[in-house]
């Protein structure tokens, strides 16, 4: 194992660090994504990308993408980028805020404030601090609305899905993302990690609900 995963295979604990705002918990999570291997030449499509989600440490209450709490001694794209590491086990770039959602636990006696980020996905790693209690599946946007039982989670991927499937010219595919090849049969390839997603400023976007 390299040194650089065996770094991460502890979870932070504890909640001495962890940040609050007028008494709602700061919580950060990111919908990572990568694009498939093989995709029709427009973009324009929701099935060019595919998105991870992770199994909830309860069993049986659907699934969601990896998030925690934001700490004191840590900025909120870090924090995005370690939950991701600890709960998902993938590495990338943290890109452009999907939003910010404001929400209570089922009981009612919990307030958070949700910050949810794209991570565009570079590195699948073999081992991670919660891969014995979670399992991760990459799936495409229709499996994830239906799985996902997060309402927030949910509006935050569709932020996304907006952005990603933006109306861009193919002329400007082109240059937005150098890694798409043209083969003969009209389809397009990506090469592995060979594009980013066009960043775009996201609209502000509140719900309350339950966790």
């Amino acid at each position: 194992m390299e040194l650089k995963d065996m770094v991460v295979l502890v979870s932070r604990s504890g909640r001495h660090l962890q940040r609050y705002n007028k008494g709602r918990r700061q919580v950060v999570g990111c919908i990572p994504y990568r694009y498939k291997d093989f995709i029709e030449l427009s973009l324009v499509d929701e099935d060019a990308f595919e998105v991870l989600l992770i199994s909830p440490q309860r069993k049986g209450k659907g699934l969601l993408f990896p998030k925690g709490g934001w700490e004191e001694d840590e900025t909120i794209e870090d924090a995005a980028q370690r939950e991701t590491i600890e709960e998902a086990g993938v590495r990338g770039e943290v890109e452009c805020k999907l939003g910010t959602w404001y929400f209570e636990n089922k009981a009612g006696d919990t307030a958070y404030e949700g910050h949810m980020f794209p991570l565009f996905v570079t590195e699948e790693l073999d081992y991670w601090p919660e891969k014995e209690i979670r399992e991760r599946t990459w799936m495409n946007v229709r499996e994830a609305r239906k799985l996902c039982q997060n309402g927030w989670m949910n509006e935050a991927l569709e932020v996304l899905v907006t952005r990603l499937t933006s109306q861009i010219s193919k002329q400007t595919k082109g240059e937005l993302f150098p890694g798409i090849e043209r083969t003969s049969s009209g389809r397009t390839t990506i090469l592995p990690w060979g594009c980013r997603a066009q960043i775009l400023s996201p609209p502000l976007s509140n719900s309350t609900e339950e966790a």
